[in-house]
């Protein structure tokens, strides 16, 4: 009867270490599944790249819990030209996107700033939606040497 515990006791002390190995393993988000995202952001239009949107984040973070994000873009913000969202979207944290900001044309300027967690060296991309339907986005590589979102 004791060797039966003892055995009881082993199978179930392994198993609650193998699931508590399995739960340890971080989750990233893949590249695809940032495409995606954007996809379902613009409703699969077009996103150009140029000078209409700039995204300010440092290529290098020592950090990965806090790191600073600005996203400006070029517009007058007015009734009839000005942007209605930004959001920004990363590749290998657990959720491709970070964050989406609604905007109106009394906001003023076309302006995000914000911290976010990296999770690991990855791209980063921002993506501004116009009122005249127009997407424009910016990305920078950024590396990271200490993670984050990994817990």
């Amino acid at each position: 009867m004791t060797g039966l515990i003892t055995r009881r006791i082993a199978i179930a002390g392994s198993i609650g270490a193998a699931s508590l190995l399995v739960l340890r393993v971080p989750a990233f988000a893949t590249p695809t599944e940032m495409a995606g995202a954007v996809a379902e952001f613009t409703g699969n239009a077009s996103v150009q790249r140029g000078a209409r949107v700039k995204l300010d984040l440092p290529p290098l973070v020592e950090n990965g819990n806090s790191v600073s994000v600005t996203v400006r873009a070029d517009s007058p913000m007015t009734d009839q030209d000005h942007v209605r969202a930004i959001a920004i979207f990363t590749e290998r944290n657990p959720q491709p996107n970070v964050i989406t900001a609604r905007l109106g044309p009394r906001a003023g300027r076309a302006f995000l700033n914000t911290r976010i967690r990296l999770a690991t060296s990855q791209k980063v991309i921002a993506v501004a939606g116009f009122s005249d339907g127009s997407f424009w986005s910016d990305q920078v590589d950024v590396i990271v040497t200490l993670a984050a979102c990994v817990e």
